[in-house]
């Protein structure tokens, strides 16, 4: 794989303006009205989110996620997607290059909540 080029610069405080936080899947189920949308009931220590995540056809069994522990951007407005609304967004490497995504996790064992910075 030949590395896409780096996107523009930004500023510093862009940056600290997203919100990353380590969340525990504790359910993936499926979105009947989509293709490629599976729901994730992602816990984030204090509150769960329903996070959508086109992840149905890169894995083939989605369910395997359940209790993994990864990524996610936690102050994106709220989208609607499929006909449900999208709390968040996970966080994965790959998909962008073609290829088969991974989930980007915490290196050590933390707190469901802590912060990405």
């Amino acid at each position: 794989m030949k590395p896409a080029p780096i996107k523009p610069t930004v500023s510093f405080s862009a940056f600290e303006c997203i919100d990353l936080r380590v969340g525990t899947i504790t359910a993936v189920q499926d979105v009947p009205q989509s293709k490629k949308l599976q729901r994730l009931i992602v816990s984030f220590g204090d509150h769960t989110r329903v996070i959508l995540a086109g992840i149905k056809k890169e894995r083939s069994n989605p369910q395997e996620l359940e209790g993994r522990r990864a990524l996610f951007i936690v102050n994106l407005e709220p989208r609607p997607m499929a006909g449900e609304v999208s709390e968040g967004m996970l966080v994965d490497a790959g998909y962008s290059d073609g290829i088969t995504p991974v989930l980007l996790i915490p290196e050590s064992p933390v707190p469901d909540g802590t912060r990405a910075s």
